[in-house]
C-alpha cells in the first residue's frame, strides 16, 4: 500500500515543526507515546475497583473494557498485516522522526497504537461516562504523538482511532451479555465477592407488601396511616381532626348517665 501524497505532506510539516521543538519536548513525546497506554490500564484497574460497588452489569461492563480493547488491537494488526504499507520514516525522503524507526515488516496503516487508546477510551467511556473529558482527548493526543515523533503518517493514526472508537465499544456492549449473567453467579462465593463485590439487594419501595407480615408499609404522614393524638386529647382521639371510632362500650355507657339500662 502506498500513502497518499496529502498524508506525505502533512506528515513533512508535522515532523519539520517537531524537529524544531526543544529537546526537553523530544524526549517528553517520546515517553509519552508509550506511557498513555500505561495510564490506559491504571484507568481499567480504577474501572473495575469502582464497579465492585454497582450491579452486575456495570462490573460486566467494566470487565469487558479491556478485552474489547484488545479486539479493537487485533482488527489493527491484521488489517496491518494485510495492507503492508511502509514506514514513513523509511518511505519519505528527508523524513526528520524524533523516535527510532521501526524496523522493516514492522507495517504503517492503521496505527495500532492510535487504535488502543482509541478502544480503550472508548471502551472505557462505555463503562464510566464521566470520564470522557478525560480519556477521549488523552487517545487523540497519543494518536497524533505517533506523527510527531515520525513514526506514522497522519491517515494511519485517523484510521487506528476510528477503528478504536469503533471496535471497542461494539464488542463491549457485546461481551456485556456474557459477562454480567457471570458476575451475578460469581458474586454468590466468597472469592466472587472479593473480587466483584457482593450482590446488590434491591430495596423494596413503599407500600410493597412485607414478605414475614402481608401488609403494606405506610409510610408515616400518608393517608391512611396511624397518627398519634395531641397532648391531651380524649382517649381514642386521632391527630389530625379525625374522629375515634365509637365502640359497643361507648354507646353503652352515654344511655342513661353510665348506669345500667334496667
Amino acid at each position: 500500500m502506498r500513502a497518499p501524497d496529502f498524508s506525505a505532506d502533512l506528515y513533512r510539516d508535522i515532523t519539520g515543526f517537531a524537529h524544531g521543538t526543544p529537546s526537553w519536548v523530544h524526549s517528553l513525546a517520546e515517553v509519552g507515546t508509550d506511557a498513555g497506554l500505561l495510564l490506559f490500564a491504571v484507568l481499567f484497574v480504577a474501572g473495575w475497583w469502582r464497579a465492585r460497588g454497582g450491579d452486575a452489569r456495570a462490573m460486566g461492563l467494566a470487565l469487558s473494557a479491556p478485552l474489547a480493547m484488545v479486539a479493537a488491537y487485533l482488527v489493527s494488526e491484521v488489517s496491518k498485516s494485510y495492507l503492508r504499507e511502509e514506514r514513513p520514516c523509511r518511505a519519505v525522503a528527508g523524513a526528520m522522526n524524533i523516535a527510532a524507526c521501526p524496523s522493516p515488516g514492522d507495517w504503517s496503516f492503521p496505527s495500532n497504537h492510535a487504535t488502543i487508546a482509541a478502544g480503550s477510551a472508548a471502551a472505557i467511556v462505555v463503562a464510566w461516562r464521566a470520564m470522557a473529558p478525560l480519556v477521549l482527548p488523552l487517545a487523540a493526543l497519543m494518536a497524533f504523538s505517533r506523527v510527531f515523533v515520525g513514526v506514522h503518517y497522519p491517515h494511519d493514526v485517523a484510521m487506528g482511532f476510528v477503528v478504536g472508537v469503533v471496535v471497542a465499544p461494539v464488542m463491549a456492549l457485546v461481551l456485556v451479555r456474557v459477562a454480567e449473567p457471570l458476575v451475578e453467579v460469581l458474586r454468590g462465593v466468597p472469592a466472587g465477592v472479593v473480587l466483584l463485590g457482593a450482590r446488590r439487594v434491591p430495596v423494596p419501595p413503599v407500600g410493597v407488601p412485607e414478605a414475614a407480615t402481608g401488609r403494606p408499609v405506610v409510610p408515616a404522614g400518608a393517608v391512611g396511616a396511624p397518627q398519634a393524638a395531641p397532648a391531651g386529647a380524649p382517649a381514642g382521639a386521632v391527630a389530625g381532626g379525625g374522629e375515634a371510632a365509637v365502640t359497643m362500650p361507648d354507646v353503652m355507657g352515654g344511655v342513661g348517665g353510665g348506669r345500667p339500662l334496667r
